[in-house]
């Protein structure tokens, strides 16, 4: 089981997966493994009740996995956690064949209040160049690489002494294999005018940005030690528009941090009106021991929180409602993902949607291939998705 402990949400869904695992002994089930995040961090207080679990290991342990097991056969339970190195071995994909993530670093430096993972992942390192150029053209012929890290604007500024990010990616845009790469987790104070132009003028950079901005107020933003105002924030949107219009900017929100008052909240709901953002995520601030924000006054209710979230989900609902509207009619080329759920029609992506945490979009056709991009009329929209059907599907043959 690969762990995530950034909020306690993901906690407890950890341990309870870890004990609905543990049920299945008896069967197949021999050895439950524990890994990442969660015993990364609370190996020292977990370990010793969490009996459940025959061996933990942490984010950079996976080399010693197999060694871990063999041993757990013969000396029993085991927490070895920090044993291991990071792994620089070949990767397996766990994604469909036509798109893989791409980690470009690990850990933070940025030190936000409320989050956890500086503790958890450690200070910010980047992989060289070369490496993950070599790691990439491993994956195979790919539709979309994606790249990701806790802050991929920052790449390179500990290895090369400044960001590298555009040469990364100019590296990897060499590759034959790669045929497109989408950029998520850019931080908004290290957007420049060179990053810009990249998306702009580069043919395999699909034109969607995913910018990490979490409020849009100045007190809260300096109370979550993120660098940026309201106003730069504008500011940055409207560069990227005036450079690259079709662009698709994505972005997420913390609700009810410590101090927000109703005001605030709402003058979110109105940056998010005027900003005009292709999709958004928003999530309940969650009080994390071990982070600055968690000695805060002012913590808002649960049912509060609760509240501004929708609030905030329904002025974006209407957003993307009018976006999505405009492509009724619209034929638009669409990335297969596979097969929709219930058999009955084919989905996939348009270049606004990153895999998992964007809309999606289902459609008919005689025939279509995972990894392929077809152009799908859009016949219909709601809220988050469109659906359609290629030029050469016969609905009456059907």
């Amino acid at each position: 089981m690969n762990t995530c402990a950034f909020l306690n949400e993901a906690r407890k869904e950890a341990i309870d997966t870890v004990l609905e695992c543990d049920a299945y002994r008896g069967g197949k089930l021999e050895k439950l493994i524990v890994s990442g995040c969660l015993p990364e961090k609370y190996a020292p207080e977990l370990f010793p009740s969490l009996t459940e679990g025959d061996v933990f290991i942490g984010c950079n342990d996976a080399d010693i996995l197999l060694e871990a097991i063999e041993r757990s056969y013969r000396e029993g339970r085991l927490n070895l956690v920090g044993f291991g190195h990071e792994s620089t071995g070949m990767r397996v994909l766990t994604t469909p064949l036509h798109y893989a993530y791409l980690k470009i670093a690990d850990g933070c430096n940025n030190h936000c209040t409320y989050c956890l993972i500086p503790k958890i992942r450690g200070q910010y390192r980047s992989y060289p160049i070369e490496q993950l150029a070599r790691e990439a053209e491993s994956l195979g012929d790919l539709s979309e690489l994606i790249l990701v890290a806790q802050d991929t604007t920052r790449y390179g500024t500990d290895l090369y002494g400044a960001s590298r990010f555009v040469p990364l990616i100019r590296r990897l845009s060499q590759i034959e294999s790669v045929r497109a790469i989408r950029l998520l987790y850019c931080y908004p104070d290290m957007i420049d005018d060179a990053l810009i132009e990249e998306i702009a003028s580069n043919e395999k950079l699909i034109k969607y940005l995913d910018i990490p901005l979490q409020h849009s107020e100045d007190r809260i933003l300096k109370l979550m030690n993120r660098k940026g105002s309201r106003k730069s924030y504008l500011d940055l949107i409207a560069r990227l528009r005036a450079r690259i219009p079709e662009i698709a900017i994505r972005s997420t929100f913390i609700a009810g941090f410590p101090t927000e008052t109703d005001a605030e909240n709402a003058a979110l709901a109105d940056f998010l009106r005027e900003a005009r953002l292709t999709n958004c995520g928003f999530f309940a601030y969650s009080r994390e021991p071990d982070t600055a924000a968690y000695r805060l006054p002012g913590q808002v209710s649960a049912r509060v929180k609760s509240t501004r979230v929708r609030a905030l989900y329904a002025v974006q609902r209407a957003i993307s409602e009018e976006f999505l509207r405009t492509k009724v009619g619209a034929v638009v080329p669409v990335l297969c993902d596979g097969v929709a759920e219930g058999g009955d029609r084919f989905v996939g992506r348009a270049y606004w949607s990153a895999p998992e945490i964007d809309g999606k979009v289902y459609f008919q056709a005689p025939y279509a291939e995972q990894g392929q991009t077809y152009l799908v009329r859009v016949t219909a929209a709601d809220s988050y998705d469109l659906f359609g059907q290629t030029e050469d599907y016969d609905e009456s043959a059907q």
